[in-house]
């Protein structure tokens, strides 16, 4: 199975001034992309070639692992986001997130500072267990939560290529800024 770059579900400047189009441009498609590529050149012949991603993150390791995983990743990521966002999480999500956290202010203290945090370059995710707990976890370079057996809901990517451009070395404005185009819809469907 070939695996492609999803298309985004918004146009490459549609985030500004959050996330600008020259971002979007290397971001999504230069390093995206490339991920995708490495890909598929990776698994061509081997076991790997007919997998879904999902499957490949899980059994693989290596080269193979880094570059599925980093697909996964960046699409969660893109899928995140709505121009101009969208209020609160609601209904479960938001519950879940007030009896976990106390608020949602809180929640949003605790994963900014994972994601800000992280030494290095990585994944600030919110996951959910087989019980329906939601945590907070950190994940470096090309880390996915997949293959603890959780459930991704929310992710923030804090690689470099992903704020540079727009805020050089100031990752705390960029998460602050990421708090106000998150697609809450999407991400309370993934709960």
């Amino acid at each position: 199975m070939k695996h492609e770059l999803p298309r985004l579900p918004y146009p490459s400047d549609a985030l500004i001034p959050v996330i600008t189009k020259n971002t979007i441009e290397y971001h999504y498609g230069k390093h995206h992309q490339a991920y995708v590529n490495n890909l598929n050149s990776l698994i061509s012949g081997t076991p790997f070639e007919n997998m879904s991603l999902e499957e490949i993150i899980k059994k693989s390791d290596g080269g193979i692992f880094n570059n599925a995983a980093q697909v996964f990743n960046h699409t969660f990521y893109f899928s995140s986001f709505r121009p101009g966002g969208s209020n609160l999480p609601k209904g479960s999500l938001s519950a879940a997130i007030d009896a976990k956290w106390g608020s949602f202010d809180n929640f949003k203290k605790e994963f900014a500072n994972a994601a800000a945090t992280l030494f290095g370059s990585g994944w600030s995710w919110l996951v959910k267990n087989e019980k329906g707990e939601l945590s907070i976890i950190k994940e470096n370079n090309a880390g996915c939560p997949l293959t603890s057996g959780l459930v991704p809901i929310l992710t923030f990517d804090v690689w470099e290529h992903a704020y540079y451009l727009d805020y050089q070395n100031r990752r705390a404005d960029y998460i602050t800024a990421l708090w106000s185009i998150v697609d809450w819809e999407k991400v309370a469907s993934r709960y």
